[in-house]
């Protein structure tokens, strides 16, 4: 049962592709939230994560929250550029823009290319 549990964990990091080279897109969005409204805030997050799983080009999205409550940290993998720009400007995606503004104070979302990878087998 550990070595089950220990390879769906193992499964479920390796979504994530961090590395450097040819790699995907990367998009890092920084959302900035008072504390009680981050669970709010993440939930819609949530939302729009599993609406962009069903998009074309989609790899993965990583929802991390900071401990003091103040942030939200969305990693975004995505086949291409503009796979992603589509994705982003879907209807759908962009419903509950005015409520998600409400729960934020500064949403800050920047694309990025992974320059160093230092893991734990090298």
């Amino acid at each position: 049962a550990v070595t089950r549990q220990i390879h769906r964990q193992s499964s479920e990091v390796s979504m994530t592709h961090i590395r450097a080279g040819n790699q995907p897109v990367t998009q890092i969005t920084i959302v900035d939230s008072e504390p009680d409204k981050q669970s709010e805030a993440l939930s819609v997050m949530t939302e729009r994560a599993r609406f962009m799983a069903r998009q074309p080009g989609f790899i993965s999205i990583s929802l991390h929250r900071s401990l003091d409550g103040r942030r939200i940290v969305n990693y975004v993998q995505w086949q291409s550029r503009d796979l992603l720009r589509s994705a982003h400007q879907a209807p759908e995606f962009r419903k509950e823009w005015g409520h998600f503004d409400q729960l934020t104070d500064e949403i800050d979302p920047n694309l990025y290319e992974v320059a160093q990878v230092i893991d734990g087998g090298q």
